[in-house]
């Protein structure tokens, strides 16, 4: 009877653990962990003096949650699509390993729970830029991803918003600065976004997703935004220093950057390869904390 006991016990410990993975793959959390990032890099370029470090970590786990609830959202309209893909086939809505409507109501809870811990312990304007931000990637950008490659454009707008809610999060208010650091991710998230979808072509076709800018997909033209776009970082790149949000040496990262960025560029606009491209995703990868790094690491 004892042994009974503990067998259903265990079990019941296992089906817990396995439900309580299923749920975690539906935050993404290495997607969400970078939005993170990305808003204590504004919050922690925006501060002046001690931290309140309660307020950083509520508005960091706010941060989160609702990042959670953005991605659990796009895999529930998705969800019949990612059965299309080799990438998203297995996750756990395609697969059936957690329903609709229990990842409905999981999203709900994350939505809540993050809305509230941003409203009282840090501002309601952060909460509710943070809700704009979920309602533009979730019910906007996801369903444009199926219409047109305007979808990209759209989504690089939630993409930027971290760092400029970080901003917000320590200030209480918008200011040129914060825009700076906007603008910068947001031009990233081009030749990012792009370089995912020239890898992915033949995956997203079979979703019917138009994400690279040529209706023709991968070629000259497509690359050839992919490359303009990586121009603009350089510029971009140098505006904290000349803000005085920063100083010379980070101006220096993100020039050096940038130029690697473009040659990475270059090297996809004249090969057209899926090599190429993995290079520039690659390259975006470690492009965006490495300048957001030395921005801090250089904050005057």
């Amino acid at each position: 009877m004892i042994t009974e006991n503990s067998e259903i016990k265990e079990l019941a410990i296992e089906g817990i653990s396995w439900k309580a993975k299923q749920y975690f793959q539906l935050l993404k959390f290495r997607l969400s962990a970078l939005v993170v990032f990305s808003g204590m890099f504004g919050y922690g370029l925006a501060q002046q003096g001690a931290f309140d470090w309660t307020r950083l970590g509520m508005f960091l786990l706010g941060s989160f949650f609702i990042t959670g609830s953005a991605n659990t959202i796009n895999q529930i309209i998705e969800k019949d699509l990612d059965k299309l893909m080799a990438r998203t086939k297995d996750r756990p809505l395609p697969t059936g390993r957690l329903s609709v409507s229990e990842a409905i109501i999981y999203s709900m809870v994350l939505a809540a729970l993050g809305s509230a811990l941003l409203v009282w312990f840090v501002s309601p304007l952060v909460a509710g830029l943070s809700l704009f931000s979920l309602i533009l990637y979730a019910f906007v950008y996801t369903p444009l991803k199926q219409i047109s490659p305007i979808s990209v454009f759209v989504g690089a707008f939630p993409g930027a918003f971290p760092p400029l809610i970080g901003w917000v999060a320590c200030t209480g208010s918008f200011s040129t600065e914060a825009f700076i650091i906007f603008s910068i991710q947001f031009i990233w998230q081009f030749p990012h976004f792009w370089s995912i979808a020239w890898i992915g072509f033949d995956d997203y076709d079979k979703a019917g997703f138009k994400m690279l800018p040529s209706a023709g997909g991968k070629n000259f033209k497509s690359a050839l935004q992919i490359f303009l776009y990586t121009l603009f970082l350089i510029p971009l790149g140098i505006l904290p220093a000349q803000y005085g949000m920063t100083g010379m040496v980070s101006a220096m990262v993100a020039i050096i950057s940038g130029v690697f960025f473009i040659f990475l560029a270059f090297k996809l606009l004249k090969s057209g390869s899926k090599e190429a491209a993995k290079k520039i995703m690659f390259g975006s990868f470690f492009y965006l904390p490495i300048i957001q790094i030395a921005f801090l690491i250089d904050k005057i």
